[in-house]
């Protein structure tokens, strides 16, 4: 399996954390680097950002051209036809891209995973069933794939890692209804859900950059 290319930047030397950020349908590693460097993090210190670029398939709801996804997509509905295949490959990658954190020395648990929209699903699939507690799992405007198999395979060390849901009331993309319905699911399996909503479409808000912010260093804070 191909490892995933990725760009990198950190805040400082010697960085004492990681965020890796998924980016969503379409777009690349690029595509949230303005985002983090909008975000001061000064206050847990060095923090090193990871930015992968999801592999180029054909996707099927785009008329089967060829684009960076971490999975493909039959339908607008989402859910009822998922791409199961593709969703475990992506997982394999990215648990690569963790492995090879806590092999420079991060811990697991000084380690966020974060996405949008097919990142926010890479996000939260992988992050209930990694195997050590991460810091935090972050979902923007996406929801939670292959919902029915998460009892089976969540991992009881991230049972009460905090997650961050955000999503637009307005999204057309991922309706505002998958992902109250995603955050309710992960609520019912004991999850510590801290819920964000905002009068947009499917994108990013600076409102929702000050919360995910201010719960970055929350969860980061020194120890």
């Amino acid at each position: 399996m191909a490892e995933l290319e990725f760009i990198e930047s950190e805040t400082g030397p010697n960085p004492g954390a990681t965020i890796i950020v998924l980016h969503g349908l379409g777009a690349d590693g690029n595509d949230f680097v303005p985002i983090a460097q909008e975000l001061d993090l000064s206050a847990v210190g060095p923090v090193r950002f990871v930015f992968p670029h999801a592999p180029v398939i054909p996707v099927t709801i785009n008329n089967g051209y060829r684009m960076r996804a971490w999975y493909d997509i039959v339908g607008a509905d989402l859910v009822k036809r998922e791409d199961e295949a593709g969703l475990r490959h992506s997982l394999a990658q990215i648990e690569e891209l963790l492995a090879r954190e806590k092999e420079r020395g991060i811990p697991a648990n000084r380690i966020v995973i974060a996405g949008f929209s097919q990142g926010c699903a890479m996000a939260l699939m992988t992050g209930v069933r990694h195997k050590q507690r991460l810091a935090g799992i972050v979902g923007m405007s996406g929801y939670l794939p292959l919902a029915a198999t998460t009892i089976a395979e969540r991992s009881d060390a991230n049972a009460l890692t905090p997650i961050f849901l955000a999503h637009g009331q307005h999204d057309n993309v991922v309706v505002h209804e998958r992902g109250l319905a995603s955050r309710d699911a992960l609520r019912g399996l004991g999850y510590q859900v801290e819920w964000h909503e905002y009068p947009m479409a499917h994108s990013v808000c600076m409102e929702e950059i000050a919360d995910l912010n201010a719960w970055l260093v929350k969860i980061l804070a020194k120890v």
